[in-house]
């Protein structure tokens, strides 16, 4: 017999092998063609299961992470800008500061391909096999505003504290609240130093506080954020200007 029946596959399954029949069939078939022995088929048998976990694994982070379309960097150009650090931003994309804890920020003005350069960021990240969350930071405050009871905000906030990665796109677009302010710096206090957030903004630090006005909580914000931060500041003209011309 050079292909599995139904019992086998059956079998099989009831093991927790996910693998589908078609390639089982396929690694039994290759395995009798080329005698390979009890060793080696069982060998090819895991290599099999390992890809089909991983694909599968990829597939659910990758829904999980939210990142939406979003342009790849080889269509990035990077002669636009006036001023960016390309040399740290390829840096940043071995993902080594994921481990450390350190923060990452991408700063400039709108239409500065912020928004993309931190997506790829987060795209790389899911590749090495790490949980990334991206959202924009009104919809993140949106979200957890939306939470009165305390057990249901902790359950909430725990999506936002957990990734191995968070992408808050979009500080100081939008105005928020005092409470919004008191949100961030939660998310914030609780990844601090142990698991890194990416922000995009068009704000300059000192200027954070307009985004939440009378929030108490912004210096220590800041501080919790800077204390292990990589600044990637972009000094360009919109793309979507330029391309309105």
């Amino acid at each position: 017999m050079t292909t599995p029946n139904s019992d086998v596959l059956a079998a099989l399954r009831s093991l927790g092998l996910r693998a589908p029949g078609d390639a089982l069939t396929a690694l039994f078939t290759h395995a009798t063609k080329s005698r390979l022995s009890p060793i080696e088929t069982i060998e090819h048998l895991i290599a099999l299961e390992h890809r089909e976990r991983e694909g599968r694994n990829l597939t659910q982070r990758t829904r999980l992470a939210t990142l939406g379309k979003f342009k790849p960097l080889d269509q990035f150009d990077w002669n636009h800008p006036r001023q960016i650090d390309r040399a740290l931003y390829e840096q940043l994309l071995n993902c080594e500061f994921i481990g450390t804890g350190a923060n990452v920020l991408l700063r400039g003005p709108s239409g500065t391909g912020k928004t993309s350069l931190a997506q790829n960021i987060g795209f790389i990240a899911l590749q090495m096999g790490h949980r990334v969350r991206f959202t924009t930071l009104a919809q993140a405050l949106a979200d957890l505003g939306k939470h009165d009871s305390l057990p249901a905000f902790e359950r909430r906030l725990r999506s936002y504290t957990k990734p191995e990665l968070l992408i808050l796109d979009e500080l100081g677009y939008l105005p928020a609240d005092a409470r919004g302010g008191d949100l961030l710096y939660n998310i914030i206090s609780r990844r601090h130093q142990q698991r890194p957030t990416v922000i995009t903004t068009n704000l300059g630090f000192k200027h954070w506080g307009t985004t939440f006005p009378g929030a108490a909580c912004v210096a220590a914000l800041v501080d919790r954020f800077t204390q292990s931060c990589h600044v990637l500041d972009i000094d360009a003209d919109s793309w979507r200007q330029k391309k309105n011309r």
